[in-house]
């Protein structure tokens, strides 16, 4: 119990959680949800006896208030799950079987470190591709901060490009904006009308919605674009079924009616926005009847939205990273973003966009590249096959953590193939068994985010959190941080900031001079659990200006000329829209598949729990019944769903939540846990957005068939 009686000696100094004193023996300790959704929770570990007994949202925390998710009200019992991984282990059987032994931790780091020397020696330090996932957001544990990265420097390891959520988008933005960054989410409850573009927050971030409740009491109007019927569409006063990857166009004929009522904030546009006259011509190419013809919306529905954008103030766009994964999704958002600019929303509270709250990072730069003995090349996270197909440079350590790729990346046949090589040595962190684990020649066991510190800073919030571990490791689990640390050891490396502690690690990256970080230190986080970024309640993030070159809004953008895309703001089809009408591949794969969130899993995270899996169902692939008459289609009838790229099996579910030309199924299920061994993935190709090399998984085209 010394470990115990540490934590309870110094919680009660430190981290604003209590040790009871009426001999209940339990602590409250607050952390933070780790996990890749825009609303990072703040939340409180029950602990007794050394054993987590309850988890709760944080009921003080401004956006939290109380609440999590369905998902993640489970995480006690994942952390706690039979299959968790609790030793490293060796493969014993061909690769993706998922057989293996329990070895050592001394065992595990001696032979990594063999096979890595081995490989520097022979290939050099490139061959090594460090793949890190956004399974935590942490700042030091994970996708957000440091872990491994000083490690893979020393190396010479290839860079690693995390592209695979929100680049295409953000790139978007930041052409208009100068930044990905935007709205606090707070503020819609003081807007009128909320246009909620391509994003389900009911399933993908609740905690939004009762700032947006806020706002409808006080008379808002709440519009869904959405080519599915979601959750929140539902529950908006209005739901736009939009053909995907037309949003550019919807933007653009949207604003064409604010142009015909001359409501455009001419004030605004002249003394805040860059190139409005060459923005203006292509808003007017774009009349509702040609608008009506590509979004497959009726001209009037397109009109009624627009008449009530050009006459509302403040009015929110609130559009998150599904919209921008096709072809054309950097375009999207940048032209989305331009509303505001026309309509003047960003002069007042409760107007503007909210995609990212922070569009950069708040906290010092870390990648130490000044490790680096000679600039390495950057293999690219969407691009995983092509990157372990390529024999000129070949990979030949493939290192996973916060990842499983298996399942959430694209062209997902190609990579179990390219996983399955002898000579391509994997290693995965990892909490459970998933399908990435089958092919790893070395499995380490992972803390979950109850057992080891952190530090948030959330993409859909204000706020930045500190996570306190709350009860030590099962097994013998080590953090990210940890393995790196003693792997630096058996290597012999002597870089002293390989070495450095969680907490050194922690106040290096606090100290930014960035303003919004101002006042916000490692022992204020550690005492008080959560603070919000140092800006004021009512956050208007352009009131002085645009980061952009011209500190204005720029509707022309040069940067973007720069990097091949068009000078003006406009509308780029997806490929699937692009092809809607050409002849053979319109009739060969006529419907377009788009995978949403799940309810009951976070990207593939909770694929593994029974009850939210029972919950789930069986999967299923939505398709409207006029496809399915077409197709002679029966609802409940086992399917086939495929491409040239592959295909899987679903059943099928006749439903209008589906526009016609639109089958979706939801991702993130793993393959060993769904019939026919393959998922949506198998039929998304490995091929990049217009921006950033984003994915593409809402920009295929398929055919459905009968088993």
């Amino acid at each position: 119990m010394t470990w115990m009686n540490d934590v309870r000696a110094g919680f009660n100094v430190i981290c604003r959680c209590r040790y009871d004193q009426d001999m209940t023996g339990e602590l409250q300790v607050i952390g933070a949800c780790p996990l890749d959704c825009p609303d990072t929770c703040s939340w409180v570990v029950t602990v007794r006896d050394g054993e987590a007994v309850r988890l709760r949202g944080n009921p003080d925390h401004p956006f939290t208030r109380g609440a999590l998710c369905v998902k993640v009200n489970r995480y006690l019992e994942q952390v706690k799950a039979a299959d968790r991984i609790l030793y490293p282990m060796r493969r014993v059987g061909p690769k993706g079987a998922g057989r293996f032994e329990r070895i050592t931790w001394d065992e595990a780091l001696e032979e990594i470190a063999t096979r890595l020397r081995s490989i520097i020696d022979e290939y050099g330090g490139e061959a090594i591709w460090p793949y890190q996932g956004t399974g935590t957001l942490g700042c030091i544990q994970g996708e957000g901060g440091v872990a491994g990265r000083r490690f893979w420097n020393v190396l010479g390891a290839s860079r690693h490009d995390l592209n695979i959520c929100s680049r295409a988008g953000r790139i978007g933005l930041t052409y208009t904006n100068g930044t990905g960054g935007g709205m606090d989410p707070e503020m819609l409850a003081s807007s009128k009308l909320i246009i909620l573009w391509g994003t389900n927050p009911l399933t993908s971030g609740h905690h939004i919605w009762k700032f947006i409740q806020e706002a409808r009491a006080a008379g808002a109007y709440v519009v869904a674009i959405d080519p599915i019927r979601t959750r929140t569409a539902d529950q908006a006063d209005e739901h736009l079924p939009i053909r995907p990857g037309t949003d550019g166009a919807l933007a653009l004929g949207l604003l064409h009616v604010v142009l015909e009522a001359g409501a455009e904030d001419r004030d605004y546009i002249a003394g805040h926005t860059l190139g409005w006259e060459e923005f203006r011509k292509e808003i007017l190419a774009y009349p509702p009847s040609r608008v009506a013809e590509i979004t497959g919306l009726d001209e009037e529905t397109i009109r009624a939205l627009g008449v009530r954008l050009a006459h509302t103030r403040p009015t929110a766009i609130r559009a998150t990273m599904g919209l921008q994964r096709h072809s054309g999704g950097g375009a999207a958002l940048r032209t989305i973003a331009c509303i505001p600019g026309v309509t003047g929303d960003w002069r007042h509270p409760g107007g503007g966009i909210s995609y990212l709250t922070v569009g950069d990072s708040l906290l010092k730069p870390d990648s130490r590249y000044d490790l680096l003995a000679k600039p390495v090349r950057t293999l690219t996270m969407t691009r995983l096959a092509e990157g372990l197909e390529d024999t000129e440079k070949p990979v030949k350590c493939l290192w996973v953590y916060g990842a499983n790729p298996v399942v959430s990346t694209s062209d997902q046949t190609r990579i179990r193939r390219a996983l399955s090589r002898e000579d391509l040595f994997t290693v995965v962190m990892e909490h459970f068994p998933t399908d990435t684990v089958d092919y790893a020649d070395i499995v380490l066991p992972a803390t979950m985010q109850i057992e080891h510190t952190d530090l948030h800073v959330a993409y859909g919030n204000m706020y930045v959190m500190w996570n306190e571990p709350a009860v030590p490791p099962p097994g013998e689990c080590l953090s990210t941080t940890e393995t790196f640390r003693r792997l630096a050891r058996h290597m012999g490396l002597t870089e002293p900031c390989l070495y450095d502690s969680d907490l050194e690690l922690a106040e290096q990256l606090l100290s930014s001079d960035h303003p919004y970080l101002a006042g916000i230190t490692v022992d204020r986080l550690r005492k008080e659990g959560w603070v919000r970024l140092n800006v004021p309640e009512r956050f208007m993030p352009f009131a002085d200006g645009f980061p952009t070159p011209s500190g204005r809004l720029e509707f022309v953008s040069e940067r973007a000329a720069a990097d091949g895309h068009s000078r003006v703001a406009g509308y780029v089809p997806s490929m699937a829209a692009r092809t809607a009408d050409t002849p053979g591949v319109a009739e060969k794969y006529p419907l377009t598949l788009i995978t949403p969130a799940s309810h009951t899993s976070l990207n593939s995270s909770f694929g593994n729990n029974p009850e939210l899996r029972r919950r789930a169902g069986e999967p299923k692939v939505l398709v409207n019944p006029a496809d399915a008459a077409a197709r002679g289609l029966t609802d409940g009838s086992p399917v086939r769903v495929y491409n040239d790229v592959g295909e899987f099996t679903a059943e099928l579910e006749i439903s209008d939540r589906v526009r016609p030309g639109v089958a979706a199924t939801t991702k993130g299920r793993w393959l060993k846990h769904t019939p026919g061994g393959a998922t949506a993935n198998a039929v998304v190709e490995e091929r990049d957005a217009d921006m950033g090399r984003g994915a593409v998984y809402h920009d295929n085209r398929v055919q459905i068939a009968a088993l």
